[in-house]
């Protein structure tokens, strides 16, 4: 089957490009400050020098924001790897746990797992992939594949200089879109569709981040700062960090 066009290509992008920036537009706007208190380190604030309020919902909300839309965008090129690769090779989304897209190619079944970018995986994430890869494996054995297996770690951007990894390929960047459509340049012509309507989704959410932004500083205002209006860390760290006391975890439950 035919690689889909560039102008193919934009149209698919063109119309779920959108999805992504509502989902991220959404996410922010239900934003509770005390529930990203909990998930930060107040430490780590405290030692950038942190002085107001502002400056305080801002540090969270951008490391908060930063890999909540990783994760997100990851999502989404995930799934255009995976209609690309489809319109190419006739394949579609894997059934099989912790395998995002099979095909074949060549005389080859391929078992692919796609992340968003080459370092995504401490020893413990890596030794699961590996597991999957593996039950992937016997799976597709026993249903009968007579065909050479080969699984492959697909990442969409960055690099790895050493992709043989003894049991996996990792293929990155463009290593990694020219495997699942068979163009080279294809890294780079997706580059352009994923700008569509940029400018009116993040002028959107740049307003919405203001709004955000100032209903979180009211609340900082309100419960953690001193009597001389600078943050009380000591108040933050007991918010994040204190032991729970029996009263509250009889709450909690």
């Amino acid at each position: 089957m035919p690689l889909p066009t560039n102008d193919e290509i934009a149209a698919w992008v063109a119309m779920h490009i959108g999805e992504f920036h509502r989902k991220r537009l959404e996410k922010l706007t239900t934003l509770d400050l005390r529930d990203v208190l909990k998930r930060k380190n107040p430490y780590l604030f405290r030692a950038k020098h942190i002085q107001t309020a502002e400056q305080l919902v801002r540090a969270l909300l951008d490391a908060h924001l930063s890999s909540q839309e990783e994760t997100m965008f990851g999502d989404f090129l995930e799934r255009l790897a995976i209609w690309i690769n489809e319109g190419t090779f006739g394949r579609r989304k894997s059934g099989i746990s912790g395998i995002d897209l099979e095909f074949e190619r060549d005389g080859v079944r391929y078992i692919v797992a796609i992340k968003s970018g080459p370092n995504w995986a401490n020893s413990q994430q890596l030794k699961r992939l590996r597991e999957n890869f593996r039950q992937a494996a016997r799976t597709l054995r026993t249903s009968g594949a007579k065909v050479p297996l080969q699984a492959v770690n697909g990442c969409c951007y960055g690099r790895d200089s050493h992709e043989d990894k003894g049991d996996h390929l990792k293929l990155c960047g463009q290593a990694f879109w020219a495997f699942v459509s068979g163009n080279e340049a294809l890294y780079i012509d997706i580059v352009e569709p994923l700008g569509t309507d940029a400018r009116r989704y993040n002028d959107e959410f740049e307003k919405a981040y203001g709004q955000v932004v100032n209903r979180m500083t009211r609340t900082v205002i309100a419960d953690f700062l001193d009597a001389k209006a600078g943050i009380d860390w000591s108040r933050l760290l007991a918010f994040n960090s204190g032991r729970v006391s029996a009263a509250t975890s009889r709450r909690a439950r």
